[in-house]
């Protein structure tokens, strides 16, 4: 009975700090809007926002490292730390900045409902398993929802922006599966904090030389989101997110992404002012509703022939 209990109180745990780490990345939507600017009154560069998140994280993690006296990578964690640092510190925040010049943050949103069928397909591919036809049914079904939505909201066709934001989507599935690859070896919060810094020797050079040339002419409101997307969305979020799923379980921990999009859908309104329109709200239910039943589907885990 003391051992259920125990495993039971490490599972509500995991479950507690995978809603705080969602609950954080909700909040990189309309943080990353504020800082880049809507394409009418555009404020920091997307590439400076996206280097310069990367490198003050790094440098964060640097001490954190030193501190804490984290083991040095090894040669095997080259090639998971690189894919994980295309992922999650370049292709994901790139992506997302450059569309959220194009389109709000509440669009932005909706495309994100895709997130965790896009990581499950692409940990499926990486492990060489065999997910059934209806888990690949839910993830058609799922990307044509989002399509729909995306056209419905360009008047009747797709823009540039839609697909910046499933590039974002792509990368971060990239990212996570090889995250979740050395969060096996490594404690979560070494894992982000060695992507970040092997990022470094490219994002410091690439911040300076994209910074705005002036720098008091960008609002409080857009230096504040580049601050949050800097220490929560980049770094500390990754502490609660990864450790959340090492102590809860991958499986049980991920259902809790479901309720991101929502999350981001009324933080906008407050933190941005944008207006939450019906249908939005009825294509993000649809959207996660058909990734709830998709993460049922049976994955089979023996190799594919």
């Amino acid at each position: 009975m003391t051992t259920h209990q125990s495993t039971l109180s490490t599972e509500n745990r995991g479950l507690l700090l995978g809603l705080m780490g969602v609950v954080i990345f909700a909040l990189t939507l309309p943080m990353t809007r504020l800082a880049v600017g809507p394409g009418e009154a555009p404020q920091l560069p997307p590439l400076f926002v996206t280097a310069g998140r990367a490198a003050g994280a790094a440098l964060l993690s640097v001490v954190y490292l030193w501190l804490t006296r984290a083991p040095l990578p090894t040669r095997r964690d080259a090639l998971p730390l690189a894919v994980a640092a295309l992922g999650t510190v370049l292709g994901f925040p790139l992506f997302i900045a450059l569309a959220l010049r194009q389109v709000p943050s509440m669009h932005a949103a909706v495309i994100t409902g895709v997130l965790p069928l896009f990581t499950a397909a692409v940990a499926a591919w990486h492990l060489r398993q065999r997910p059934s036809n209806g888990f690949w049914a839910c993830a058609v079904l799922g990307c044509a929802l989002v399509l729909g939505f995306a056209a419905v909201q360009g008047g009747g066709h797709l823009v540039a922006a839609d697909g910046l934001l499933l590039g974002a989507m792509l990368s971060a599935a990239v990212g996570y599966v090889a995250g979740a690859q050395l969060s096996a070896r490594w404690r979560a919060e070494h894992v982000i904090s060695w992507v970040l810094v092997i990022s470094l020797p490219l994002t410091l050079p690439v911040a300076w030389w994209v910074r705005p040339a002036m720098p008091a002419d960008i609002s409080a409101a857009a230096w504040g989101g580049f601050a949050y997307v800097t220490v929560f969305s980049m770094w500390l979020g990754f502490f609660a997110w990864f450790r959340g799923l090492a102590l809860g379980g991958m499986v049980r921990v991920s259902q809790v992404q479901m309720v991101q999009p929502f999350l981001s859908l009324l933080l906008a309104v407050p933190v941005l002012g944008e207006p939450l329109q019906v249908s939005t709200l009825v294509f993000a239910v649809a959207v996660v509703a058909v990734v709830f039943i998709g993460k049922r589907m049976a994955v089979h885990k023996e190799p594919r022939a």
